[in-house]
């Protein structure tokens, strides 16, 4: 059998890196902006060129404005593939995903993902993407499919979904949020016997090479977690210690002027001002 030919342009193992996010959006709602400029901050070059894959989702186009418009603000050289528009939007897959400094992969249903994905190649894209250094991260669907397996409810209910299998383990994103997820994980790793990850909504881990190497949070409430098994069939759950973002915006919580004035017109109606 022929040898594949060696990439002469793979980075060692521990160059390469992943973010990812329990859940998170490109908006300004609170931690959401943190997340972004953290995201750049570990490309690390001048104007970073960033894809967005909104695959997940059946490439909406509101995700990818949404996108464009939160990255806009920083500067970087933005771009997006839309696999079911191809016809329309005809692109060297292998060419531009191969020639970005960060992809982002959009939530949605990680069983239409992967199965997208591959019937395209793009999951071998991807992983050669990772082996050259090239950034990749994503929340939700767009977190666990870089796992051996992630707790997915596109088949209606949460169960066990194979990823990529980049990162070993098992990871289970909106943690607490969603209570089913969250109990498909521990009984999984029981099950298995095998270690895996939680993520709140508004928290992430970074992955070097294939072990994980940190968390982070931009919100106070929003942790990552180990989840063990115990050895006795069950399974246990430790908080990481996540490095917290700060927010770009001091106010960024607070109600616009537009909102605030409209409040003091009201109030001055009601005779309350």
């Amino acid at each position: 059998m022929e040898e594949a030919t060696p990439d002469p342009d793979r980075v060692p193992l521990g160059e390469r890196a992943i973010l990812a996010l329990g859940g998170h959006e490109f908006s300004r709602q609170r931690g959401n902006e943190a997340i972004r400029d953290h995201l750049l901050g570990l490309v690390g070059t001048p104007r970073p060129k960033v894809c967005l894959l909104p695959t997940a989702s059946g490439d909406p186009a509101d995700q990818i404005a949404a996108f464009r418009s939160a990255f806009a603000e920083r500067e970087c050289e933005l771009s997006h593939v839309s696999l079911f528009r191809l016809e329309a939007e005809a692109v060297d897959l292998a060419e531009h995903l191969l020639s970005r400094d960060a992809i982002y992969v959009g939530g949605g249903s990680m069983l239409n993902l992967i199965a997208i994905w591959r019937a395209h190649g793009v999951d071998e894209l991807l992983r050669r993407c990772w082996e050259r250094g090239v950034l990749l991260a994503g929340q939700s669907a767009g977190a666990m499919c870089w796992f051996e397996w992630g707790v997915s409810r596109s088949a209606g209910f949460a169960r066990p979904v194979p990823g990529l299998g980049i990162v070993p383990g098992m990871l289970s994103t909106h943690y607490h949020r969603d209570p089913e997820r969250r109990r498909a994980m521990l009984a999984e790793v029981a099950r298995r016997g095998r270690p895996g990850y939680g993520l709140d909504d508004g928290a992430g881990i970074l992955i070097r090479g294939d072990r994980v190497v940190g968390a982070i949070s931009a919100r106070e409430e929003a942790d990552a977690w180990r989840v063990l098994p115990d050895g006795r069939g069950r399974a246990r759950e430790l908080p990481m210690d996540a490095e917290q973002l700060a927010a770009p915006r001091a106010a960024i919580d607070e109600p616009s002027a537009e909102v605030l004035e409209l409040r003091a017109v009201r109030a001055l109606r009601a005779g309350r001002l």
